[in-house]
């Protein structure tokens, strides 16, 4: 697998964030981890501080995910809706590894602000996801009807200190520049 890094998106991408948009308009996925990026397409609202980042692939720089780290996020917030994670791979480059992969670059950003544990909500549905989450130390806590979009809900914690130590050699040789705090 070729190794991955964040970037702060800027002007001088912007037809790379449109096309993975596109694609993902395209293959009828949802826009997940794209902040408020997606606010072209709708008018989501930012619901929580927070941070986007493009998953860029280094060999040929092309954004092949992205992820919104959430932070300062109220305990009330978690309890009815908020999530501290949202990340998505564009279709065309699932299923080779980059979801674990950028999952792992959000964790260490968490750590970066001082989480100790985190919250990352998915769909029942979304298998991938579901898997991802637990191989990085995911603990279910509960699922339940998500009131937004009404659909049924996986909630899970992780503890960023240990899942960090825990998988740090796992996925360093996927990460460029990566150090732990």
């Amino acid at each position: 697998m070729e190794k991955l890094f964040l970037e702060t998106p800027t002007i001088d991408r912007k037809q790379d964030a449109l096309d993975y948009l596109e694609e993902n308009i395209k293959y009828n996925s949802d826009l997940n981890g794209t902040g408020n990026m997606d606010r072209c397409l709708n008018e989501l609202i930012n619901r929580c501080p927070s941070k986007t980042y493009f998953v860029v692939r280094e060999n040929d720089e092309k954004i092949v995910g992205m992820i919104n780290i959430r932070y300062n996020i109220s305990s009330e917030k978690l309890k009815s809706w908020a999530s501290h994670i949202g990340y998505g791979i564009r279709p065309t480059e699932r299923q080779k590894g980059y979801d674990k992969t950028a999952l792992f670059l959000g964790l260490l950003e968490e750590q970066r602000l001082g989480e100790k544990r985190v919250l990352l909500v998915c769909d029942i549905d979304n298998i991938g996801s579901n898997k991802t989450i637990l191989a990085l130390g995911g603990e279910l806590e509960k699922t339940e009807l998500y009131k937004f979009d009404n659909t049924m809900t996986n909630y899970y914690w992780i503890n960023v200190d240990d899942a960090i130590e825990k998988y740090y050699e796992q996925y360093k040789c996927y990460i460029k520049n990566v150090s732990k705090k």
